[in-house]
């Protein structure tokens, strides 16, 4: 690899690391909604925004602290890669993940191929921030509760299999550990189903825009991450599509389920 295309996947790795801090893919990994005492006081607290927003949200948060205490161990297997609009490879990192209850994930390394500047600054930069944040290490208040957003409901409809409650979650600040957009509920078991929106600060100068889906899955009675897809426009770059897939789960845990809503 020649010196000018070294520096060339140097700058996208970082201004794609600047691009995707928020919280599509550092963040509440196993759970859009934040999780243990600061969720449950968030709960059962007034919420801004329309009633049954605030009623929907409030259950979110009680039923993911109620599946949080009951998942114990799981392994996945992830891809990470990155490539151009036209769909051309720049890099791709697979690894095994397991998290152990209450806060501990290790990654290992099973495949890669591409960039390996590209790999180290962005893959390997996200692992090390969703490892130091699981562990309280370094921690953002970018949790999808009252405290950070206004929620509003907007109807109802079915994502594939699920049956959805869809709210627009506004941003309470200019941050870019924030995101303004919908968010789709599952009205079964009041989990995220997806996540569609963008940054509520614009993450860089060299940014020009980016756009974020994150889809959820029930696996044995956990809701957990199926794809994360990150579009970005950079500037002098062009475009680049970030994906994280998720696939063969492995869960020990017995989540109890309360489903109707009060």
């Amino acid at each position: 690899m020649n010196i000018s295309r070294q520096s060339g996947s140097a700058a996208i790795g970082w201004v794609i690391i600047l691009a995707l801090g928020g919280p599509a893919l550092t963040q509440a990994r196993e759970s859009a909604f934040d999780s243990g005492d600061s969720a449950k006081a968030a709960a059962y607290s007034s919420v801004d925004g329309d009633l049954a927003a605030g009623q929907i949200v409030s259950k979110v948060l009680v039923e993911n602290e109620r599946r949080k205490e009951s998942l114990q161990h799981y392994t996945v297997i992830r891809t990470y890669e990155i490539r151009t609009h036209e769909g051309k490879v720049d890099a791709q990192t697979v690894v095994r993940m397991e998290y152990r209850a209450p806060d501990v994930k290790t990654f290992e390394k099973t495949s890669e191929k591409g960039s390996g500047i590209v790999r180290h600054l962005v893959f390997d930069g996200l692992m090390d921030s969703e490892m130091e944040t699981s562990s309280g290490k370094k921690h953002h208040d970018a949790a999808l509760t009252p405290a950070n957003y206004l929620f509003h409901f907007i109807g109802e409809e079915d994502l594939g299999p699920y049956h959805c409650f869809v709210l627009q979650a506004v941003p309470k600040r200019k941050d870019k550990y924030l995101f303004e957009g919908t968010i789709w509920i599952d009205s079964h078991d009041f989990a995220v189903a997806m996540i569609d929106g963008r940054p509520a600060k614009k993450p860089s100068f060299w940014v020009k825009h980016v756009d974020f889906v994150r889809q959820y899955q029930r696996v044995d009675g956990f809701w957990l991450p199926l794809r994360d897809e990150t579009q970005v426009d950079v500037k002098l770059y062009g475009k680049r599509v970030f994906t994280i897939d998720h696939g063969q789960y492995a869960i020990q845990g017995q989540p109890e389920r309360k489903t109707e809503l009060e």
